[in-house]
């Protein structure tokens, strides 16, 4: 599964409205190569399912993702930090042996 949390979710529907995006969009995460660490999120608004997606509903918030970037993301947690440090979004992923200094990439 994965979950999101509470700033997550009050972010993502911040967003979703201001947007003027339908109730037929959701959240995709999806995890390519590149970044510092080797492997890098991805993080959109899309409203099309793909025939081997996860679909996941935590919170409120319904989060899609290909069955190969579940693998990577299993159990992970989608938060937002907007503090004097804001990161925007980013994932709790317990998968991760590593991380960059940015966060914007990962190791298993």
């Amino acid at each position: 599964m994965v979950f999101v949390g509470d700033s997550a979710k009050e972010k993502i529907t911040e967003l979703i409205q201001k947007s003027g995006l339908t109730d037929s969009h959701f959240v995709r995460v999806s995890v390519t190569s590149g970044g510092c660490s080797g492997l890098s999120y991805n993080l959109d608004f899309d409203d099309t399912r793909q025939e081997n997606d996860q679909v996941f509903e935590d919170n409120g918030i319904t989060v899609v993702t290909d069955l190969k970037s579940f693998l990577y993301l299993c159990n992970t947690t989608l938060e937002f930090s907007g503090g004097l440090e804001g990161k925007g979004f980013y994932f709790d992923n317990p998968n991760a042996a590593r991380t960059c200094g940015c966060g914007e990439s990962f190791a298993v």
